[in-house]
């Protein structure tokens, strides 16, 4: 089976939640539709993953989620873990509590980098969603940007 792995990074605030709900469910649809099997990774830290993390389920009930899986990503083990894996088919703590916190969510979107095929950002200004989105670039990963008609900096 050939698996496409597919990473969504972005920003905690959404300016226009329609414009890029709209634009991540297309994108969403599309995949599922185009691949024989496509996993979803994407982490928890704002608004623009929860919303992706949606779009998924969404797509994955009206598609037929057969040929997909939603995965999140945390950056470091959390208490609350048993909710997570209720709401995602699978969880992935990459390191453990081996990194400090704040450089977890850095190494985790690095790993969220490396281990895509296609990196979906939502990146309006500078940042650690900035970042990711340059080490795709540098990696010759293929992306999608999503916009929300912002000008960014």
């Amino acid at each position: 089976m050939c698996i496409f792995k597919v990473a969504f990074i972005g920003h905690r605030e959404v300016a226009d939640f329609s414009a890029v709900e709209r634009q991540i469910d297309g994108v969403v649809a599309g995949l599922i539709e185009g691949n024989e099997y496509v996993e979803f990774y994407m982490g928890r830290n704002g608004a623009f993953d929860l919303m992706a993390a949606s779009a998924v389920r969404r797509a994955r009930r009206e598609l037929g989620g057969g040929n997909s899986c939603l995965i999140l990503v945390l950056p470091y083990p959390v208490a609350d873990i048993a909710d997570y894996e209720e709401y995602y088919q699978e969880v992935l703590v990459p390191f453990g509590s081996d990194v400090y916190p704040k450089a977890a969510i850095k190494k985790r979107n690095e790993w969220l980098v490396d281990n895509c095929d296609m990196l979906v950002a939502y990146v309006t200004r500078k940042g650690g969603a900035a970042v990711a989105l340059n080490r795709a670039v540098k990696a010759g990963k293929r992306f999608c940007l999503i916009d929300d008609g912002a000008n960014p900096e």
